[in-house]
């Protein structure tokens, strides 16, 4: 009797123990989950700027990249329209230039360090086309770019209308980058509408579409460079119209074009 009170007592201790580490295990898992801290569902007439800030011009030869449009913060280039965001590039002689786009941010409105950043976005086609949904540093602590770092989430050059390029831009002395695409096994991004994202830890920034991981880079793969990417960084959406990487669109591309943006979400941990 004494031999099965011990083994009643053993069984007992078990299934508390089990219990005790599922529940632990359970609570280690919805702490790192990811939760919603913000999100912009574009369901107004116009853009909020309160969020968002218009960058207007063609910057510094082209951005830097040779672009040829001009951005505007006008309804034909940048409006909210059936929950979405509409972003239009079109051929149009304005202030000097014959492309006119737009190109917004949050920067000191919603910064983010770290996080899943995710949009659902329809692109535009033809050459020429240069969508991009990327971050930049708000404050460039260790210097100008490249030495504060570049997360490029999503761009799409026309002439490659079905890849998804992603890209960590770095460099303590010189501009360094990685990257890597993924590909349509069928159609075209601008088909339809398709999920963009980069997770975003402090030792990691691993890039997504439509929830397929297709690249990663960690400290120690920047290496000799430092790792640049524990600040906070914002968020930028534009339309590029030509440039060094897609070229200028020539006699088969089509305006007006759009990028055309459902969401921008950021969750946590």
């Amino acid at each position: 009797m004494k031999h099965h009170y011990k083994l009643f007592i053993t069984i007992i201790w078990g299934i508390l123990l089990i219990v005790l580490a599922t529940a632990c295990s359970q609570k280690h898992q919805l702490n790192n989950k990811y939760h919603l801290v913000w999100a912009d569902n574009f369901n107004g007439t116009q853009l909020d700027t309160t969020i968002w800030t218009f960058e207007h011009g063609n910057g510094h030869h082209g951005w830097g990249n040779q672009e040829l449009e001009y951005y505007t913060g006008r309804p034909q280039n940048v409006t909210e329209k059936n929950g979405d965001l509409i972003i239009t590039a079109q051929k149009e002689n304005y202030k000097g230039f014959h492309y006119t786009s737009a190109r917004i941010k949050t920067q000191f409105k919603k910064d983010f360090k770290y996080g899943k950043i995710e949009a659902r976005m329809k692109l535009p086609v033809g050459q020429g086309m240069w969508p991009a949904f990327w971050l930049m540093p708000t404050n460039s602590a260790y210097g100008g770019w490249p030495k504060s770092g570049e997360i490029d989430i999503m761009e799409m050059i026309g002439k490659q209308p079905s890849t998804d390029y992603g890209t960590a831009h770095f460099g303590a002395h010189q501009h360094h980058d990685k990257g890597g695409k993924i590909k349509l096994k069928k159609g075209i991004l601008h088909d339809a509408f398709h999920t963009f994202s980069v997770e975003w830890q402090p030792k990691s920034i691993k890039w997504f579409m439509d929830g397929k991981k297709y690249y990663q880079v960690t400290p120690d793969s920047l290496k000799p460079d430092p790792w640049p990417f524990n600040k906070k960084f914002y968020i930028i959406f534009n339309l590029a119209v030509g440039g060094a990487w897609p070229g200028n669109p020539d006699s088969t591309t089509t305006f007006p074009q759009k990028m055309i943006v459902d969401y921008v979400k950021v969750f946590q941990k």
